[in-house]
């Protein structure tokens, strides 16, 4: 069986204040080097076989914590980036909140979100699924893959390999920083979810 681990990056300043990323490259902060740090020996005692990264810094810098305790190479993959939040990346939630009302409620209650250029969640689902189902495809059978990513982009890939409704994306709850999705392959049994919010 193959396991796959979602794993966010760790915290940034945006993060612990409360703004929109996205896309945006921002960087860890020193509370998220330290995180990292923390969780990598847990992962690496996994032993896994393959590393990959979102390209954005704060997921290549999670995963260099973990690409160094371990002799795999780390390949980086824009598809497993952030979903875009257009206009309302760099923003907090009371200041798009106070410029985008109905879309900010849409979006709290996970509807989907039609203003700001924000990215459509069937988009972002499908180009994380597009890019997992190939990492896993081209593993070695019964790999452990660590997958370096984003909290709404995991949440989503999660819905979608799982065949739930976009709409339990909520009922996951937050993936915190530096912890991690556990789904597990199979050919017979296909995508099972063994654990989710994982330290």
């Amino acid at each position: 069986m193959t396991r796959l681990l979602l794993w966010r990056h760790g915290q940034t300043a945006w993060n612990a204040g409360g703004r929109v990323q996205g896309q945006i490259d921002t960087p860890l902060s020193e509370t998220g080097l330290a995180q990292a740090a923390a969780a990598a020996p847990r992962l690496a005692a996994l032993e896994p076989d393959v590393l990959v990264a979102s390209d954005l810094r704060r997921a290549s810098a999670t995963m260099a914590a973990l690409a160094a305790l371990v002799d795999v190479p780390v390949t980086y993959d824009p598809r497993l980036r952030e979903r875009s939040f257009g206009e309302w990346e760099g923003l907090t939630h009371p200041e798009i909140l106070a410029t985008w009302p109905e879309a900010f409620e849409r979006w709290r209650h996970g509807e989907p979100v039609d203003d700001a250029d924000v990215e459509a969640v069937d988009a972002l689902s499908k180009r994380m699924t597009d890019a997992l189902e190939e990492i896993v495809s081209t593993a070695p059978p019964g790999a452990t893959i660590v997958v370096a990513t984003h909290g709404a982009a995991a949440r989503h890939a999660t819905c979608a390999l799982l065949g739930w409704p976009q709409s339990l994306a909520s009922t996951l709850g937050a993936l915190l920083n530096c912890h991690s999705t556990d789904l597990r392959f199979d050919e017979t049994r296909g995508w099972q979810l063994a654990g989710h919010n994982l330290p």
